[in-house]
C-alpha cells in the first residue's frame, strides 16, 4: 500500500475560497430580503471583483443561487440556498454600503466577512406597524368617499388583520395559509359595517382594509427581473404573487360566504 503525498493548500486557493464564501453570503442575504435580480447579481460581482477575483459567475433560482469565482486560472464553484426573509431594505441598503466601502479599498474580504455577519434585519416596532397599516387602509376608504364612521370600522378591520398576520407569521406558517386566514378575518369584522349599517358607504370598509394584502413589491419586482433578463427569476415571483392574491380572494370569498354578504363584490 503505497501513500499519496497531498501538499498543503495554496494561499491563494483560501484566499478565493473565503472571497466565495464572502460573495455568495452577500447574495443570499440581498435575494431572501427582496432584491431584485439585477441588483443581487450586480452586487456580488462588485464585491467579488473588488477582492481581487478576475470573474464572478452567477445563476439566480427562485431559492437558490450558484456563483463561480474565477482566480489565477482556478475556479471555484458553490450553491447557497436562499430561503425567504420578508423585504428588509435596510439589509440590502447595508450591503451596498460594504460593497462601496470594498470598492474604495476601505475594507478587505476578512473585514467585509466580519460586517456582513454583524448585519440583523431590525424591525419596526409591530404597534407601529398595525397603526400605520389601518391607519393607511382607512384614508383609501375616505378616499373612496366613505364618512369618518367608515374611516373608524376600515381602520379597526385592517389593524385587527395585521395583528393575525403578524401572528401566523411569527409562527412560521405557510404564506398562503396567512394570507388567506388574515383576508378572513379582516372581511369578517368589516362585514359588520354592511350587517348594521355603519357609515354612508358601509361597502367601501369590505374593500379598503384588505388592500394591505395586495403583493405590490412582488409583482413589481417579478415585472423589472422579466424586463431585464432574468425570465426565470421573474415568471417565479410572479407566481408567487398570483397565489397570494389568489389566497387572499378565497379568504375574502370563505368570510362573504359565512356573512352571507357579498358587498362590493355584487
Amino acid at each position: 500500500m503505497t501513500l499519496e503525498y497531498v501538499p498543503p493548500e495554496s494561499e491563494l486557493v483560501l484566499k478565493q475560497r473565503s472571497i466565495s464564501r464572502l460573495v455568495a453570503h452577500a447574495g443570499q442575504m440581498l435575494l431572501a430580503h427582496g432584491a431584485e435580480s439585477t441588483l443581487v447579481c450586480d452586487i456580488m460581482r462588485r464585491i467579488g471583483i473588488a477582492c481581487g477575483v478576475s470573474e464572478v459567475e452567477v445563476a439566480l433560482s427562485a431559492n437558490a443561487l450558484v456563483i463561480t469565482t474565477v482566480m489565477d486560472d482556478h475556479c471555484i464553484t458553490t450553491t447557497r440556498s436562499c430561503a425567504d426573509r420578508g423585504l428588509n431594505m435596510r439589509t440590502i441598503t447595508q450591503i451596498q454600503r460594504i460593497c462601496i466601502m470594498m470598492e474604495r479599498g476601505l475594507l478587505d474580504h476578512v473585514m467585509a466577512q466580519k460586517k456582513l455577519n454583524a448585519i440583523s434585519p431590525e424591525r419596526y416596532n409591530r404597534w407601529l406597524v398595525v397603526f400605520m397599516i389601518g391607519l393607511s387602509c382607512a384614508a383609501f376608504s375616505h378616499l373612496a368617499g366613505g364618512d369618518w364612521s367608515v374611516f373608524g370600522m376600515t381602520f379597526i378591520a385592517s389593524a385587527v388583520g395585521m395583528i393575525v398576520r403578524q401572528e401566523i407569521g411569527h409562527r412560521h406558517f405557510n404564506p398562503l395559509l396567512n394570507f388567506a386566514m388574515t383576508a378572513f378575518v379582516t372581511t369578517l369584522i368589516s362585514a359588520q359595517a354592511v350587517i348594521f349599517e355603519i357609515g354612508n358607504l358601509p361597502t367601501v370598509v369590505m374593500a379598503s382594509s384588505v388592500l394591505m394584502l395586495v403583493p405590490g413589491f412582488p409583482l413589481i419586482n417579478s415585472v423589472a427581473d422579466m424586463l431585464k433578463g432574468h425570465i426565470n427569476m421573474g415568471i417565479a415571483r410572479f407566481m408567487m404573487a398570483s397565489l397570494l392574491t389568489l389566497a387572499t380572494c378565497l379568504g375574502i370569498v370563505a368570510a362573504m360566504q359565512v356573512t352571507g354578504i357579498w358587498g362590493w363584490m355584487s
